[in-house]
């Protein structure tokens, strides 16, 4: 089960993600409270060693940005948030990561067009794209339709329900932010409960 945290901008948050276990470390460089510049990404990118995946999360960005941004940070992963198209997405050299948000339990008819690349199923958006901590109707979805694809789930998870939505979806991997915040900053036990939580119901099947 690979297990990403999100939008982490402190040293502090990306050594706890990086010692208990998580697989993917994202950035954000959309307009966000999680928003960081290219050096603190670089900074922070040093902390992480290899295996671990960086990914910069970006919505509807300007292609030769973010192919600046996986060069001189470095990224390994470029999970897309917003309206990109699968020409966009197919321009950019590093695996993709590309976020639907599912209304009523209705899969984007647009996720077909990406089933080469994983996507990521998330809550719709609020003021910002991602991060919302609000869960989609996951009982509404037909997981059947999912059988095909890479896909992570994100939307309000914490360490409270992410072991339902694993046993429901089956997903490649699980994703949270603000899950694992207290008034809107990473917190170093959430982001400890959150993965061991994940690896501990791994153990168990």
């Amino acid at each position: 089960m690979l297990i990403k945290i999100c939008g982490l901008k402190t040293q502090e948050a990306v050594q706890a993600a990086v010692e208990n276990g998580a697989t993917h470390i994202g950035f954000v460089f959309a307009k966000s409270k999680r928003k960081i510049t290219k050096q603190q990404a670089r900074s922070l990118a040093k902390l992480i060693p290899d295996g671990i995946v960086k990914v910069g999360l970006f919505v509807d960005e300007d292609l030769t940005k973010v192919k600046e941004l996986i060069e001189e940070v470095p990224l390994d992963m470029v999970q897309l948030h917003g309206s990109e198209s699968i020409d966009y997405a197919n321009e950019i050299n590093v695996p993709i990561l590309k976020a639907f948000s599912v209304e009523e339990g209705k899969l984007p008819e647009g996720i077909k067009e990406f089933h080469e690349h994983t996507i990521l199923l998330d809550a719709p958006s609020g003021k910002f794209a991602g991060g919302n901590g609000e869960r989609f109707e996951w009982e509404k979805v037909d997981v059947s339709q999912l059988s095909n694809y890479q896909f992570f789930i994100a939307g309000g998870l914490t360490s409270e329900n992410v072991v339902q939505a694993i046993q429901y979806f089956h997903p490649t991997g699980v994703d949270v932010s603000s899950g694992v915040e207290v008034n809107g900053e990473k917190n170093i036990r959430k982001i400890k409960d959150f993965i061991q939580t994940v690896k501990n119901n791994q153990l168990k099947n």
